[in-house]
């Protein structure tokens, strides 16, 4: 099954099975999903459901992944079962908690987890059906699950594989975060010594839709010539780059390691070097 999905198909699926996943984030996001979302969504926070936020986020990032316990609780109330097709989708072509949310049921053990191409303004345009207020559904029987089954990669094995010159360290913010331009949410501008960059958005075209497959792959594989096979994908805090490993995994790639605290836990730790192209 692919990763994407447009809405066009997804207004021809049929409903079996089927949970629509709203993950749009921002102010008084709740209020705007109960305002409108597309008929039949159910709502998932990125802070709350997605994420296990601590105190202090050198150590884990601003979005450290919930435990595959906690993680399952969620689904189970979110009526989520073994047989599930999943659709999920955001505001912002992915890259805000969609992606996210497809790498941890994907990670969970989900085989038919799939984003929405060009998230909810593609859905307006090609007129699917919205609804307003509470959507009613059962809860489902909760699922037991070990462990994460997707590659994660921790701050140490990062710095380990960059030092060994082992796998390629890609950085999927903006470029001027990366070169230390600015930075608008961390505290340090800047980015890990040794890590490329290849900004998120370079896997969208012009409408703000994923790249044909075959133009994604021939774009990385252009990109990573000459690079250590093995990928470590970061960003901000853990959630954007899932959509460079979803646009890798649609292009036919391998999907690569997710670390997860990501520039928000490299750039708060004490004595980690900080690179900048300024």
């Amino acid at each position: 099954m692919s990763p994407i999905i447009s809405p066009l198909e997804l207004k021809n699926l049929p409903t079996e099975n089927l949970i629509i996943l709203d993950a749009r984030v921002g102010k008084d996001v709740y209020q705007n999903y109960l305002n409108k979302h597309i008929k039949g969504a159910r709502f998932i926070d990125l802070d709350k459901d997605l994420a296990n936020i601590g105190e202090d986020a050198a150590f884990g990032g601003r979005h450290p992944l919930p435990s595959v316990e906690k993680f399952a609780e969620t689904l189970s109330n979110l009526g989520v079962s073994e047989g599930s097709h999943l659709i999920v989708y955001d505001d912002k072509n992915g890259s805000n908690a969609a992606a996210r949310a497809w790498w941890m049921l994907k990670s969970f053990g989900f085989e038919n987890v799939q984003v929405l191409d060009g998230g909810f303004q593609h859905a307006e345009k090609e007129g699917l059906e919205f609804s307003s207020g509470e959507e009613a559904f059962e809860k489902a029987q909760f699922i037991k699950k070990e462990n994460w089954l997707l590659p994660t990669s921790s701050l140490e094995v990062v710095e380990n594989e960059l030092i060994n010159h082992s796998s390629t360290v890609i950085d999927v913010r903006d470029a001027y975060r990366y070169k230390g331009e600015s930075e608008p949410i961390d505290l340090v501008a800047g980015h890990i010594p040794g890590a490329i960059n290849i900004p998120f958005s370079e896997n969208l075209d012009e409408n703000g839709n994923f790249l044909k497959p075959e133009i994604l792959k021939e774009k990385y594989l252009k990109l990573l010539e000459g690079k250590p096979e093995h990928l470590i994908i970061h960003c901000g805090s853990g959630v954007t780059a899932c959509h460079t490993i979803l646009a890798l995994d649609y292009a036919g790639f391998k999907i690569p390691d997710l670390y997860v605290g990501s520039w928000s836990e490299w750039s708060r730790r004490e004595g980690k070097e900080i690179a900048r192209e300024i």
